[in-house]
């Protein structure tokens, strides 16, 4: 999600406006399978791999809906969510964020703690998403001033950021769910990356594939629309030490369509893999604003448009992440609700439409 004013925001804080201060203040489905198949649709839309994922939301505004009952959720609560994202056939999770306005959310020696309902959440979630089958990326920031859009060249914060993910491995490395690693300072392609964001993500990605060597690295870079995937482009790709680029579609920020999308998405297709280096996938956007951009509460998009939107990318991406589940979709009686009323009808106009493509 991109603020207006892109040139400024070369540390890639487009979805996560920082203009608000962090604050944490049905119809039931009848015989609805255990876990739905993930698996490509027959009609050649690929389904909803993953999503983001967050203990809080950072904009007050914009998580009204979802971030108050997400600080009062209980241990079994954030286990439910896990579950019930399970079921619906999503197999990744990308947690956003560690920390954010220096407080972690795991007990950690780099910055005091949130104080939320269940005391290690990040244990929780890993430990559900092993016995669910779910694939955790999880987020190496925000640590510095997570609003300066000079965050990945703060040198106190890019220590701090390496010293969480020397801890996180520490303490969590050992859960199966630990797929990989996100870096959450999200790039801004002005035709193409900037050097200093393929520096900040390369010394990141150094320091995780030492201490995990298995983990999987994903990044989701914004400004899709402005993307030239030319010989530069395609160079800058086979130096990003990542293993997948999730680009966002930037349809619930209003800045493409359904329309333009597919153009963008099949000439970053050719240059990934001209690169023969990071798989391609998708960050679709399945929201709307209750009102002006950034400004407002986050809403669920109608299920028509989140279609339109998974069948134009889908052609020329190997994975469909959403941001996101949390917030947007809510299984209509779920033990860990989150977000608003309208959430249970996305859920529900989801499920019905993958049950049909089966």
């Amino acid at each position: 999600m991109q603020n207006v004013d892109e040139t400024n925001r070369s540390a890639g804080l487009n979805r996560r406006n920082f203009l608000y201060t962090l604050g944490a203040s049905g119809v039931a489905l009848a015989a609805f399978p255990q876990t739905l198949n993930a698996s490509p649709a027959p009609a050649g839309i690929k389904p909803i791999a993953g999503s983001w994922f967050e203990f809080q939301h950072h904009s007050t505004v914009e998580g009204v809906d979802w971030n108050p009952q997400c600080a009062r959720f209980t241990c079994d609560q954030w286990d439910a969510k896990i579950k019930e994202i399970a079921d619906v056939g999503m197999e990744y999770l990308v947690l956003m964020a560690t920390a954010v306005y220096y407080r972690s959310f795991y007990p950690s020696r780099v910055y005091p703690q949130w104080q939320l309902a269940c005391p290690d959440p990040l244990e929780v979630v890993l430990s559900a998403a092993d016995k669910y089958g779910v694939k955790f990326f999880i987020g190496g920031g925000f640590y510095g001033d997570w609003a300066s859009p000079n965050i990945i060249s703060d040198p106190i914060g890019m220590k701090q950021s390496l010293d969480a993910i020397e801890e996180i491995a520490g303490i969590y490395g050992h859960h199966k769910s630990f797929y990989g690693w996100y870096w959450p300072n999200e790039a801004f392609i002005n035709k193409h990356f900037s050097e200093q964001f393929i520096k900040y993500a390369n010394t990141s990605s150094q320091l995780a594939r030492k201490l995990t060597p298995n983990a999987k690295i994903l990044i989701a870079p914004y400004g899709t629309r402005l993307a030239v995937p030319d010989d530069k482009y395609v160079q800058q790709l086979s130096l990003l030490d990542v293993d997948m680029i999730a680009y966002q579609d930037e349809i619930g920020v209003r800045k493409s369509t359904k329309d333009e999308t597919p153009s963008f998405y099949e000439g970053l297709r050719k240059a990934h893999d001209r690169a023969q280096r990071a798989a391609i996938w998708a960050d679709v956007e399945m929201f709307n604003f209750e009102g002006a951009v950034y400004h407002r509460a986050l809403i669920p998009a109608p299920f028509e448009r989140v279609r339109n939107q998974l069948a134009a990318v889908s052609p020329w991406v190997d994975k469909i992440l959403v941001y996101q589940y949390q917030g947007m979709m809510n299984k209509p009686d779920s033990a860990a609700f989150c977000g608003s009323s309208a959430s249970a009808k996305l859920y529900t106009d989801y499920v019905n439409w993958l049950k049909s493509q089966s």
